[in-house]
């Protein structure tokens, strides 16, 4: 799948101002990690939608998914629990902040990996 440059860049610039920040290509796009701990991703898929994908945790996922904008991730058949896919459309940018926050909430509680 092709790496949607101008959602990264969204990501990037909504990330910008976080110490620990990394990414790195996984699961047919890009994926932003706090401190090794990842916290979202983004990709042009199949169907031509670019979509985010954000991974709120667990303790998260009922809250997020109360958002009609938010549906499960489903990878393989299986849904991964902690993780929901919002189509770019339909996340502008105080949106996007907003799932950020929940994002780094989570990564931040994780031990830090190297």
């Amino acid at each position: 799948m092709p790496v949607d440059q101008a959602l990264n860049a969204r990501i990037r610039d909504a990330l910008a101002t976080y110490a620990g920040i990394s990414e790195k290509q996984m699961v047919g796009g890009q994926c932003f990690f706090l401190n090794g701990n990842m916290l979202c991703g983004a990709r042009l898929h199949k169907d031509g939608v670019g979509r985010f994908m954000f991974r709120v945790g667990k303790a998260n996922e009922s809250l997020a998914l109360q958002d009609v904008s938010a549906q499960p991730v489903i990878h393989g058949g299986r849904k991964l629990g902690g993780f929901v896919t919002v189509n770019a459309a339909e996340c502008d940018g105080p949106s996007l902040d907003r799932w950020l926050e929940l994002c780094l909430g989570h990564a931040a509680a994780l031990p830090a990996k190297s």
